[in-house]
């Protein structure tokens, strides 16, 4: 689908990021049960003493410099408010008595206190009295039932002796259907955050997702497709010769046009020519059938209704086993092996070898240009199913038909005395066999618009009728006639049609 791209996704992912993040802050807040807290923070901490007894003594004036035995005085500013979502009553202490909660100071011993209020919370100081529960007890404050509404505080200035700072301080105490804990102390000198943990989490992830987003854009290929680019699906069938050229031409199709599935399933020329046709005969009126049949040489006449397209100029080759040594034969020396009259190779001063001929079967074009081409007339009957015994003793030579041109080439490889035919494969290895020039001529698509090496053959491509000017029939078709398309066909030992070298092959009837 055209929308499911990276970037899109991407672009829905930050938006669903966003909207999720601003449902679930709501969510939370109406829907996540609230509760009581009551949080304590540290704000001070920080000796007051000469520390004479640490032999770090300070300058003192005034009224802390008249307590020589308060060498080891501590001050301390301690925060307790209700940083929870419910307000907090005097009766949802758990403590027994008047007391709510007890601040502990370990190691250190209070000598006073004093209860500073936050702007408008002047009420709370009528609950800070002896009578209320406020009392100092060695290293301990008691702290009576003070109702603090959702955000309200009050602090205690607490004036100790007997430990140096940091040491532990803790509110002891307990909340009905909630829980009292530290919080983070902001120190006067600390910087407070701007943002909380789930701002700068949220920000983070949103800040991944554009800058991938943005990455995409930037880096993608925004070089338009190719014209002629078309979606559907498309079945490539016939010659095998052709077969290397059209994997290429359909990978590259289908990178470059999105939503092109081309399948290659060729099984050679006759075959697939016949297969178009009952394709569209049994489509009937509902159009022509998304196939194209590739064929090296022309439709037989039986199929008029078969619209052909040249393509390109095939070349094919001889090859004979690597045990046989000639490199070079004459045209009129093929045409005499192929009709038995040569039954050794050293008849044409070769080595005492018998002459095994190693065919494609019926269906193939590669056979039939030989035929046409090459031999002026139809091969032998096949004697041999397994190319190396007679099955017929009447035969005058050994010639067997096999189904692919990878067989013919390894069976000729492997069989002392092997000849056979193949396309001309550009850059595929022979094991055992090598290539026969015929009358000194060897196939080659820089010089076959001026030779007059004899085994070549143009390539049709066949539809049934006329593909409709939209279709991915008529799209492929196209391709293969314009730059990277005509550059392929030739990277694969095929010359196209438009280039100048074939026009002249091309137009021949």
């Amino acid at each position: 689908m055209e929308w499911l791209s990276a970037e899109n996704i991407v672009a829905v992912a930050t938006a669903v990021l966003g909207v999720l993040a601003s449902v679930g802050v709501l969510w939370y807040e109406r829907r996540v049960p609230r509760r009581k807290r009551i949080g304590y923070r540290v704000q001070m901490d920080t000796p007051i003493g000469s520390e004479a007894g640490l032999g770090r003594a300070n300058v003192r004036l005034g009224l802390f410099g008249e307590t020589p035995d308060m060498d080891d005085a501590t001050l301390v500013l301690l925060r307790i408010e209700n940083d929870g979502s419910q307000s907090i009553a005097d009766n949802d202490y758990t403590g027994r008595g008047l007391h709510g909660l007890t601040a502990e100071f370990t190691g250190r011993t209070v000598h006073s206190v004093a209860v500073t209020h936050a702007p408008g919370a002047d009420h709370l100081m009528e609950h800070f009295t002896p009578d209320g529960g406020l009392r100092q007890s060695g290293s301990r404050i008691r702290l009576p039932r003070v109702p603090l509404n959702r955000g309200e505080h009050f602090k205690l200035l607490v004036l100790l002796t007997g430990a140096p700072v940091d040491s532990p301080i803790r509110i002891v105490g307990g909340i009905q259907d909630g829980e009292v804990g530290p919080n983070r102390a902001v120190r006067p000198d600390d910087k407070p955050p701007l943002f909380g943990p789930a701002a700068r989490l949220i920000t983070v992830a949103l800040t991944v997702c554009v800058v991938t987003l943005a990455s995409i854009i930037l880096v993608r290929d925004d070089t338009p497709p190719p014209m002629g680019c078309r979606r559907g699906t498309l079945v490539v069938t016939g010659s095998t010769a052709f077969r290397p050229a059209l994997l290429d031409l359909a990978k590259k199709y289908e990178r470059e046009c999105e939503g092109a599935d081309i399948r290659v399933q060729v099984h050679g020329s006759n075959a697939g020519i016949r297969d178009l046709a009952d394709r569209g005969a049994e489509d009937g009126s509902s159009g022509a059938p998304a196939v194209i049949a590739f064929s090296d040489g022309p439709r037989p006449d039986g199929f008029p209704q078969l619209r052909e397209s040249r393509v390109a100029v095939s070349l094919f080759r001889l090859v004979v086993n690597d045990r046989v040594g000639l490199r070079n034969l004459s045209l009129t020396d093929v045409r005499r092996i192929y009709r038995g009259e040569i039954r050794n190779w050293k008849t044409l001063g070769g080595p005492d070898l018998p002459v095994i001929l190693v065919s494609r079967d019926a269906n193939s074009g590669t056979r039939e240009v030989f035929q046409r081409r090459v031999l002026g007339h139809n091969e032998p009957a096949q004697s041999s199913r397994d190319c190396t015994t007679k099955d017929d003793v009447r035969a005058r030579v050994v010639r067997c038909e096999l189904d692919s041109t990878e067989q013919v080439l390894a069976m000729v490889g492997r069989r002392d005395g092997a000849i056979g035919y193949s396309e001309l494969r550009l850059g595929t290895p022979l094991r055992g066999a090598h290539p026969l020039a015929i009358d000194a001529a060897t196939p080659s698509a820089d010089t076959i618009g001026s030779s007059t090496y004899p085994y070549r053959e143009i390539e049709y491509a066949y539809t049934y009728g006329r593909p409709p000017t939209g279709s991915l029939t008529a799209g492929f078709l196209g391709y293969l006639t314009r730059g990277d398309g005509q550059d392929m066909i030739r990277a694969r030992g095929h010359l196209p049609c438009a280039t100048p070298e074939a026009l002249r092959i091309c137009g021949e009837r």
